[in-house]
């Protein structure tokens, strides 16, 4: 049936004023002085007056606990309140009433009756929404979290130590966090183990490879997009990673091939705290640690015009070194035992450990793959081994590898300075005694028959 056309025509008085007598809502306008300038009866009658005896009162004196004040001094709307009024509960908005410019008053809309019940009911989906959303956001979080704590970070030498105790320094504070170091040497290790140590320990820890995604696609990764921003956007949009790591921490692996654009855009993000999803038409604040590492020079490519130099300090505010295995031969033992409990447990086996020979085949190698390729010599091994103890023909490639090293240090033919063999022939002791002590400093200063003062200053000139 169609709806009937209406000829009754209505001054805009006669609607406003049914508009302001619905029978559905609370209706109440008050001065810039908190005088009571209009009710209505519905509101009135809900209040046990008549609208007449109270115009021209002041609002205290009917509501003492009325909140239309506090929007009259902050000017800010308040809206779907749930409010006690007489016993009862309602849904409130409180609106500031402007006129050229000014606020001349404040109106109070209530919803009652009937629609009261909607209203709570709507309330309480919502709550049982937010619930959810803050349990997904949990369970997220813990997906996400870092694995590895500075306990795991395996390694005694100074320059190990000094580290380690450096992250838990760093960790009390929010600051940006370059980490620097050749490939394999552990650097993403220090990542976790800084976002363990901090406060943002129980949010989420976000690990973003810059090589791994292809740099057209980088952008909407790092800060996501909103729905219809291109072709294929999925709908709804979607949230970058520093939008995932709110409140927690982003681990940028491999910055030094990011690409200018990028860097530039990354830039933004550290200097302004704000993220600009694409499509998006206003910035998003973002709270987020960014720990940056990479195994590229950054200074040099800085010469060459290849990274920001504005970025690189941005980036460079606390850095990290982290040494080669060449440089920290000492932690090789303990390194060794280490992996092979590990990849013991991983592959069924039941290692354990090499014999001396072996020990002094590892400590001669520089490891230019450093942990990384340790491991994984020691998985091959592993695989392979016909006894619990691995002997040196376990391990033909590294023999192979260790032989082009000792040909590649003698090609020149020249004679080495004294002092050099002398002191690299030192070295090979100490090592060699720490390694038949289980780095008791003591009793192999004992073995070396030396004065282990005298040992732990050779032990700080060793590179």
């Amino acid at each position: 049936m169609a709806n009937k056309i209406s000829n009754q025509s209505f001054t805009r008085e006669e609607l406003l004023q049914a508009m302001v007598e619905t029978p559905h809502e609370a209706i109440i306008f008050v001065d810039t002085g908190g005088i009571i300038r209009l009710i209505n009866e519905g509101y009135a009658e809900f209040l046990g007056y008549r609208p007449e005896q109270l115009v021209n009162r002041h609002i205290l004196e009917i509501v003492p606990q009325t909140q239309l004040l506090e929007v009259l001094k902050t000017g800010k709307p308040q809206y779907g309140d749930i409010w006690a009024i007489n016993g009862q509960r309602v849904v409130v908005t409180r609106l500031p009433i402007e006129k050229d410019g000014q606020i001349i008053g404040v109106l109070g809309r209530s919803m009652f009756r009937d629609e009261i019940a909607l209203a709570l009911d709507f309330a309480q989906k919502i709550k049982k929404l937010e619930e959810q959303l803050a349990s997904y956001r949990a369970e997220l979080d813990h997906a996400r979290r870092a694995k590895y704590e500075v306990d795991e970070i395996i390694g005694n030498s100074d320059k190990m130590l000094k580290l380690k105790n450096r992250i838990f320094k760093v960790a009390k504070t929010s600051s940006t966090v370059l980490i620097t170091g050749d490939s394999g040497t552990g650097k993403e290790l220090f990542a976790h183990a800084i976002h363990n140590a901090s406060n943002r320990r129980n949010r989420a820890f976000v690990r973003v490879n810059c090589t791994s995604i292809p740099m057209d696609l980088l952008e909407s990764e790092l800060f996501g997009y909103d729905e219809g921003a291109f072709t294929g956007a999925k709908r709804g949009g979607k949230l970058g990673k520093f939008e995932i790591a709110q409140g927690g921490t982003i681990f940028l692996d491999e910055i030094g091939d990011m690409d200018r654009s990028m860097q530039a855009k990354l830039l933004r993000v550290l200097q302004e705290k704000e993220i600009e999803r694409i499509g998006g038409t206003k910035p998003v604040p973002v709270d987020v640690r960014v720990i940056a590492a990479t195994n590229r020079n950054l200074e040099e490519m800085m010469q060459t015009n290849q990274f920001r130099e504005d970025l690189y300090y941005r980036l460079n505010v606390v850095l990290f070194q982290v040494p080669p295995l060449r440089e920290r031969k000492e932690d090789i033992p303990g390194l060794t035992s280490e992996l092979i409990k590990k990849l013991n447990k991983r592959l069924g086996a039941a290692i354990t450990g090499l014999n001396q020979e072996t020990m002094e085949m590892f400590l001669s190698y520089d490891w230019p793959g450093n942990v990384r390729e340790l491991e994984n010599l020691l998985e091959q091994a592993i695989n392979l081994a016909e006894n619990k103890i691995l002997y040196r023909f376990d391990f033909p490639v590294l023999n192979k590898r260790l032989q082009r090293q000792l040909e590649g240090h003698s090609v020149s033919g020249t004679v080495r300075p004294l002092h050099e063999v002398v002191k690299e022939a030192e070295k090979k002791a100490i090592l060699k005694a720490l390694n038949a002590t289980d780095n008791n400093k003591k009793e192999a200063a004992r073995l070396l028959e030396i004065h282990r003062s005298v040992l732990y200053r050779k032990l700080e000139r060793i590179d």
